[in-house]
């Protein structure tokens, strides 16, 4: 089992559901794509969307060996991505059972940027948008 250096500058953190529609993609294959998306901000670092394991697809994922820990999170387990002829390890991760003030993450995986293209559309807000009639 690999572990990857854990982090001490444990802060805060929130989640809320993003509206609109996060599509992940890696070498020219969608592997994720949901309109049901979380946010997670956590001090310090930059906004991570997190996609429910529902609309995540799994068969261009293999389980690695990789685990890190945060203290605000937990233990994260981590995945790597094949598809078209590519490979990235630790390519998603995932806090199968996170630490209660991360609990609106279980059941969910967020993908390293580094590897992985993130395309997050945000829905129209109607009551805002000024509308054209013809």
């Amino acid at each position: 089992m690999t572990h990857a250096p854990s982090r001490p500058d444990a802060g805060t953190l929130s989640i809320e559901p993003f509206a609109g529609n996060v599509t992940a993609t890696f070498s020219d294959a969608i592997i994720a794509s949901t309109d049901r998306a979380k946010i997670l901000r956590e001090s310090g670092h930059e906004p991570v969307f997190y996609i429910p394991f529902e609309d995540i697809y799994f068969e261009f994922l293999q389980k690695a060996p990789t685990v890190s820990r945060c203290p605000l999170k937990g233990e994260a387990s981590y995945w790597r991505a094949s598809a078209v002829g590519s490979a990235a390890e630790n390519a998603m991760w995932a806090y199968l059972t996170p630490h209660p003030i991360a609990s609106g993450i279980a059941g969910h995986g967020a993908f390293d940027q580094r590897s992985v293209t993130i395309e997050a559309i945000p829905a129209q807000d109607r009551e805002h948008t000024p509308h054209i009639v013809e």
